[in-house]
């Protein structure tokens, strides 16, 4: 070898030392970000708060990292985590019960929560679909969980001596110390249980097509009656306090061709265990109001004091009213200073309720109580964190609680105690609250994520799913957006200024807004507020106009796709997860074929397919192949439509994955890829 080549090879050789002394540092710095994100998106996450009827003791589900595990604890005691799973599976844990006195805990596991009578998820790709399992459990901790069957719907009779539960149209009864017995077979699914005061009856909710039913079994005879039967839909019963009646709420849905009907669309009825006979304790007025919508949770309460409480819109805002159970007449507003009631409990003594409200700023959420002779009112939180879902157990009242800065977790109320762990995230940001109008003159809130870094700064459009949902300035009760909450504070801290966008027909801002005219399928009016957004976050002087995105899942994944196709000039990049793209749907048969025709030409428009001829921008689709709730279809669909238009996407599908991943290690990649395709396109290194 010459002098001049072994010169040659040598200053290679150096080069490439270099070259590789960089690339470490580099290679370890991604690592350390792609783990710190990891540790901050598996976040332990609490939900399925419940509470014992006779005892301050409670048990909720501990999500971290996929891995979910069960904790109890009583008031004033250190809780405990009484299971041990450790994978992230896939398998779901839901449907706590406790029993009166807090000492045994009946819960499922495996099976899909919100589709309990579906086919069985299988996200872990196990080689047989896990089963779904109904177990208990001695609260005390000293044994493992012993099954019980396959079921759900779990609830202890009042002296705890029997659990009825339910599976694919079946009840079942089941006592400690012997199997499970058929008790009837259905030909719907059942969607709650009750039992009377005495523990010798239960009634129940069954859903079938187009209709739901109240029924009532006596178990000691062996008798099936049904009560109220009518064209309509009957649900939340509740037995009277003596067990002699059960009260339900009635109510049918408006024709498609008169949506914003004011007429009478439904009632509190109550009937007559022994004879079947009904009557009708009050009914909604015409006028605003006059069609039912209820809140997140359980909408109808009987009280040993006589009253009756529902919710109703007679405001145009959701609030809790009562009614005499004996007399009828006029409904009382109980909560006449919320603005909209999300959900409400009556304490055990029924003399006072709990609910969740946003008074005076109406993307806040606190907990009040107010007294049901009274009407006095006291807000039991404060504006500095968020709280949702009253639980009593026994006289103690606890909720779920976040803030900006730490997840959902477990309070006591009436002594602002943690019942359990609580996991901080002390370098997160608080989301700014803002206002914008859109092009119509609506007022629209959001939050905004400022990205940091200095000049004008790539930004996102975030649009929640749903519709019906509000999010806030932290962490939200459901895991779904508290990973988007998160990724969001991880694109802020990219330096990607990000708006969520509370868009018109989500909830806790009225029945104007969520009802609003030309929504959806009949004219897509949401996406102004979507489009208002884009142009807010451009006009901003710390942005830059050139590098506007946006991203959102189920619902908001239909209006990414929709921003993408109709405003590529806007938006220059998207991630769509699990969206829906094609919304034309058969035509209610109300409407004259002329108008069907009509309908059908204005879903289209409303769709992202409608506009697929001006779409240019890239987007990462991404889908689980096991959706119950926007069919994998709709994704393959938007697939082969920008195959054959040249435009550039990226796809990530997960098989058996349902709606709502189960597993956590999909959510990772998912948002993994989210953040990497942002970076690539609308970055500052891009």
């Amino acid at each position: 070898m010459t002098a001049i080549a072994s010169r040659a090879l040598a200053a290679l050789f150096a080069l490439l030392a270099i070259l590789v002394a960089q690339a470490v540092p580099l290679a370890a710095q991604e690592s350390a970000a792609d783990r710190r994100f990891a540790e901050q998106l598996g976040f332990p996450f609490q939900s399925g708060l419940v509470g014992a009827e006779n005892a301050p003791v409670f048990a909720w589900v501990i999500d971290e990292g996929g891995v979910r595990n069960i904790w109890v604890a009583r008031a004033g005691e250190p809780a405990r985590r009484i299971t041990g799973y450790t994978e992230d599976d896939g398998i779901q844990i839901s449907g706590l019960t406790l029993d009166a006195n807090g000492t045994k805990l009946v819960f499922v596991r495996g099976g899909d929560a919100d589709e309990p009578d579906a086919s069985l998820p299988n996200p872990g790709l196990a080689l047989t679909a896990p089963r779904q399992t109904l177990n208990v459990i001695d609260v005390a901790g000293a044994a493992l969980p012993s099954l019980i069957g396959e079921g759900h719907g779990a609830v202890f009779a009042p002296d705890g001596s029997t659990l009825a539960y339910t599976s694919k149209g079946a009840i079942y009864l089941w006592s400690p110390d012997g199997k499970p017995r058929k008790l009837a077979q259905l030909d719907g699914r059942v969607a709650e249980l009750v039992w009377s005061p005495d523990g010798r009856k239960l009634a129940f909710q069954e859903n079938r097509q187009g209709q739901s039913l109240v029924g009532v079994i006596d178990i000691a005879v062996g008798r099936l009656g049904y009560l109220g039967t009518a064209f309509a839909y009957a649900e939340d019963p509740a037995f009277s306090p003596d067990g002699s009646e059960v009260a339900f709420i009635q109510y049918r849905e408006p024709p498609a061709a008169l949506e914003d009907s004011r007429a009478s669309f439904w009632s509190v009825v109550a009937a007559d265990v022994s004879s079947g006979a009904i009557r009708t304790v009050w009914q909604a007025p015409e006028g605003e109001g006059g069609q039912f919508y209820g809140t997140r949770g359980r909408n109808l309460f009987w009280l040993d004091g006589g009253q009756i409480l529902f919710p109703w819109e007679r405001t145009g805002w959701l609030h809790v009213y009562a009614v005499d159970a004996k007399d009828g007449g006029a409904a009382r507003d109980l909560t006449p200073s919320a603005n909209e009631v999300e959900n409400f409990r009556p304490a055990p003594d029924g003399t006072w309720i709990a609910f969740t409200a946003n008074p005076g700023d109406l993307d806040s959420r606190r907990m009040l109580r107010v007294d049901i002779a009274s009407g006095k009112t006291d807000s039991l939180t404060g504006p500095e964190v968020f709280a949702y879902y009253p639980v009593f157990g026994g006289d103690r009242l606890a909720a779920t609680v976040t803030d900006a800065q730490t997840p959902a977790h477990m309070v006591l109320l009436d002594a602002m105690q943690l019942l359990g762990p609580k996991h901080g995230t002390p370098g997160y940001q608080t989301p700014e609250n803002v206002t914008f109008t859109a092009a119509d003159g609506l007022q629209v809130h959001g939050q905004l994520f400022r990205g940091t870094g200095a000049g004008k700064r790539p930004a996102l459009v975030y649009v929640h799913g749903g519709p019906r949902r509000q999010l806030l300035a932290g962490y939200s009760p459901m895991y779904y957006y508290s990973l988007a909450y998160a990724v969001n504070q991880e694109l802020a801290a990219r330096g990607f200024t990000v708006l969520s966008v509370n868009y018109r027909s989500g909830t806790n801002y009225g029945r104007a807004f969520r009802e609003a005219p030309e929504k959806a399928r009949a004219g897509a009016s949401e996406y102004r507020d979507v489009l208002a957004a884009g142009k807010w976050l451009a006009a901003r002087s710390d942005v830059d106009e050139e590098r506007i995105g946006i991203w959102g899942g189920s619902w908001g994944g239909y209006l990414t796709a929709l921003a993408l196709a109709r405003d590529s000039d806007l938006f220059k990049a998207g991630v769509d997860l699990h969206g829906v793209h094609q919304m034309v749907r058969p035509v209610a048969e109300t409407f004259s074929p002329t108008e069907r025709l009509r309908q059908q030409q204005l879903q289209w428009n409303s769709s992202p397919m409608g506009s697929i001829g001006t779409w240019r921008s890239p987007v990462l689709l991404i889908h689980g192949d096991d959706d119950y709730n926007v069919p994998y279809g709709q994704s393959l669909l938007l697939a082969r439509e920008l195959t054959a238009r040249g435009v550039p996407f990226e796809e990530l599908a997960f098989p058996n994955e349902r709606h709502d991943f189960f597993r956590f290690a999909n959510w990772l990649t998912s948002y993994r890829a989210t953040i990497d395709f942002f970076e690539r396109k609308l970055g500052d290194g891009r």
